[in-house]
């Protein structure tokens, strides 16, 4: 428990008072709206999975008084009754709820007071959503680099060409540059850095970690899906009949669509997963990875939340379906226009091939 952000403490247990305190009894954001005389936005926002928002101490004393006692909700539309009404246990109840409340409240306070002060704050939407990461620590994207036969034959990687230039080595460099700089902006107070497998440190694994490129050639990657234990899997079969795919949970497979022209193949629709959980090196540190079988879905995976015209209902997306959630994913397709590169609309069903956890949170 205590490897969750404070604020995100408080809001899952605002979430749970609401869905879980009394299970034969369902309750809406609608419902507590009513009657706590809030907003049903105001509502959602004490509940965000990140802590949008902090309740005022006068609206976690609503919840007490709220859930302390099951009248609240038994004679047809959920009501606040006043304290005076409420019996010795139910005044009981109302103290033990409140104190806990307010200490999650106090958690929150404290927290907040060491969090970074910048000088140019983001934007507004760049600060929010995954690639937000409000504790301002360090940022580490471990992208994959190019196999060495490769880099033999571009001139710019070769150290000893008067033409040299480093970035020549990793394989996702449209991805990397693409994500460092929003990275940047989003969290101008954070130390942001970028290296190869083979270039890491042991301290840089316990970074948040945002790793590019898949299990064939990120080796970070392939050692932080064995742990996780993910439902889906990515499968390297190069030679097989139709080339590599996802496989989810042994059964479903999720191919590219690569067409065959003349001696060339041509890219039409790849497939790329987004996932984030909890680093398995440092606990109080996130994973991220945007990966698929080609460097042009890696990309759409990364601009999935750092294209300006997609990246808001994008976030907002994962915020409803996953909202208060550490470990999530989706895979989905990633079109394309010649070497051009579609974002995904993932509020788009058709987009969607697969996410996990399946059970859909409710309002």
């Amino acid at each position: 428990m205590s490897d969750i952000p404070a604020a995100s403490r408080l809001a899952r247990r605002l979430r749970d008072l609401r869905t879980n305190h009394w299970p034969d009894t369902r309750l809406t954001q609608a419902d507590l709206s009513k009657a706590f005389g809030a907003s049903i936005p105001l509502i959602s926002s004490w509940e965000a999975r990140q802590g949008a928002a902090v309740p005022p101490v006068r609206r976690l004393e609503a919840y007490a008084t709220f859930f302390a006692t099951r009248r609240s909700v038994e004679e047809g539309d959920p009501r606040l009754l006043r304290d005076n009404d409420l019996t010795r246990d139910e005044h009981a109840e109302r103290e033990r709820l409140l104190k806990e409340l307010k200490s999650l409240r106090a958690a929150v306070q404290l927290a907040q007071a060491d969090v970074p002060r910048f000088a140019a704050p983001a934007a507004a939407s760049m600060s929010q959503g995954p690639w937000y990461f409000p504790d301002g620590k360090p940022i580490m994207i471990v992208c994959s680099s190019l196999p060495l036969e490769m880099r033999a034959q571009i001139s710019y990687a070769d150290p000893e060409s008067p033409d040299y230039t480093a970035l020549y080595k990793y394989a996702d460099l449209d991805s990397l540059l693409e994500l460092w700089g929003h990275l940047r902006a989003a969290n101008p107070g954070s130390k942001i850095r970028y290296k190869a497998p083979e270039d890491l440190e042991e301290d840089d694994l316990t970074d948040h970690l945002a790793l590019l490129g898949g299990v064939d050639w990120n080796t970070v990657t392939a050692s932080v899906v064995e742990p996780l234990d993910l439902p889906i899997q990515q499968v390297a079969d190069w030679a097989g009949e139709k080339g590599p795919y996802f496989q989810i949970a042994g059964e479903d497979r999720h191919h590219p669509v690569v067409l065959k022209e003349a001696e060339r193949q041509k890219l039409i629709e790849d497939v790329a997963l987004f996932f984030r959980g909890v680093n398995p090196f440092n606990t109080k540190r996130t994973v991220t990875i945007c990966n698929a079988m080609y460097a042009r879905g890696v990309y759409g995976s990364v601009r999935a939340l750092t294209d300006e015209r997609f990246r808001d209902r994008n976030s907002e997306y994962l915020e409803h379906r996953f909202g208060g959630l550490t470990s999530y994913g989706i895979l989905s397709r990633v079109k394309l226009v010649g070497p051009l590169v579609n974002t995904p609309d993932w509020t788009r069903d058709g987009m969607r091939l697969y996410e996990w956890p399946e059970t859909v949170s409710e309002d």
